[in-house]
């Protein structure tokens, strides 16, 4: 979202939260290490024998773009947050079905799960502290 910096900015966010500034270089290094984990599926197995793999991975990366409509766009906190948890669910989906295929490729899922498992409670939390807002 173009104004998601500034409805950040606005939210009361708990101590632990980061800057608005950090979130798009974690972003590059996570969609890098995505890229490269699907790369590595697709390069050994093609879309025939990683179909069910990389349809994983489609399905994670819209879950992921959801995520900022819900938050950012329609300012929705609790739905933001069961998306959130959503995506978790089927980051560990792909990540576990990389791993049949490319064992490199699911380790290089586990930055995006550690840092999705920071998101969602970050979101749960901005969520309680924003009633008004979210």
């Amino acid at each position: 979202s173009a104004e998601a910096g500034a409805f950040y900015e606005q939210l009361v966010r708990p101590s632990w939260a980061p800057p608005g500034w950090l979130f798009a270089p974690v972003w590059a290094v996570l969609y890098a290490l995505m890229g490269v984990a699907a790369w590595l599926v697709w390069r050994a197995h093609g879309f025939k024998e990683g179909r069910t793999a990389l349809a994983l991975f489609i399905v994670q990366l819209g879950a992921n773009a959801l995520w900022t409509w819900v938050f950012f766009v329609w300012h929705q906190g609790a739905f933001a947050f069961a998306e959130a948890i959503l995506l978790w669910c089927f980051i560990v989906a792909t990540a576990a079905s990389f791993r049949r295929l490319n064992a490199l490729a699911a380790v290089l899922l586990l930055p995006y799960l550690a840092w999705v498992t920071f998101a969602a409670a970050l979101t749960f939390s901005t969520w309680r502290l924003n009633p008004d807002l979210l």
